[in-house]
């Protein structure tokens, strides 16, 4: 089993441009693992790690509703923003400027296959980040991804996730708000979920985040928790 991840921050890069990026990584590997099936040969799958920070935009997931994003394509325009209907799982959720996003693009028979063990410790990874920095992240019952204050009138989301896979082999993955403009998340029902905040590390901790460092954080508990062997940096 390869536990070795190739890593690569695209930096600033177009929503529609890194799903592609994603599919054809994704396609990759599925291909290597129909040959070995085929050839009853045991040719090693690579696993990915992408970091991005997308331009504005609004992405719906396969079970997601429509009428969970509250603008036209003028006002869409007006606000420099995309939309895109997708194909992982959940609903309506905003990626942009000062969000750091990751796409673990795992052939997760190189670690377990399970695909709930494989939500709670993206879940895990994200929680012990945010705790380095005293914020209390927990999960809400039957709602992916990280929350502070759950079962109180002031639970707000700071992490939404949301997946897909592919013969064990997934995409899409998590987007955590660093220092992202909170005011996005007003043209949509984030999630899908009506009466519930959302929120920033720059909101809780009232100053902005190291980027970098918290990417380089995000990288040291998901190695721990994955059982990562390494991660090789791609330039």
């Amino acid at each position: 089993m390869n536990r070795t991840i190739l890593l690569k921050d695209l930096l600033k890069k177009d929503y529609k441009e890194t799903w592609d990026l994603q599919s054809e990584i994704l396609q990759g590997i599925v291909d290597v693992k129909i040959q070995n099936r085929r050839n009853n040969s045991q040719k090693s799958t690579d696993n990915h790690f992408l970091f991005v920070e997308h331009p504005h935009v609004y992405t719906l997931g396969k079970s997601g509703d429509m009428s969970n994003l509250l603008l036209n394509e003028n006002q869409l325009e007006e606000k420099g923003a995309t939309f895109y209907k997708i194909n992982r799982g959940g609903d309506i959720t905003y990626h942009g400027p000062g969000q750091i996003v990751g796409y673990p693009i795992l052939d997760l028979e190189n670690f377990f296959t399970d695909i709930h063990k494989y939500l709670r410790l993206l879940e895990e990874t994200i929680i012990l980040t945010i705790a380095e920095y005293g914020l209390k992240g927990t999960r809400s019952e039957g709602e992916t991804g990280v929350w502070l204050d759950v079962g109180t009138p002031f639970a707000r989301k700071i992490c939404a996730m949301g997946i897909r896979s592919s013969r064990w082999v997934t995409m899409h993955g998590f987007a955590l708000n660093a220092n992202v403009n909170l005011g996005y998340f007003d043209n949509i029902i984030p999630c899908g979920i009506r009466g519930k905040a959302v929120t920033s590390m720059e909101a809780e901790l009232g100053k902005k985040v190291d980027i970098e460092e918290v990417k380089s954080k995000i990288l040291k508990h998901f190695k721990v928790l994955f059982e990562v062997e390494d991660f090789i940096t791609e330039v």
